[in-house]
């Protein structure tokens, strides 16, 4: 069984920044495995990749996620 269908699952008014094509967009008009969303507003949905970055260096910089001095999870 796929872990993402191909049906699009989430109601129009929602927003959601597409990674296929690089823009936001209204509705769920592309598959779950190629956006980011829901969000509430266009605004927020504009800030998605920036939002994703901030998480990730906040995760890269967790002293709990590096159980090793100067690795990280996958390699030294």
């Amino acid at each position: 069984m796929a872990l993402f269908k191909k049906r699009t699952v989430g109601k129009p008014g929602e927003w959601f920044y597409c990674l296929e094509h690089k823009k936001v967009e209204e509705g769920p008009d592309c598959p779950a495995k190629d956006r980011f969303g829901p969000y509430t507003s266009r605004e927020e949905a504009q800030h998605a990749m920036d939002t994703a970055r901030e998480r990730n260096l906040e995760w890269e910089n967790d002293p709990k996620w590096h159980d090793r001095t100067g690795g990280t999870p996958d390699g030294p």
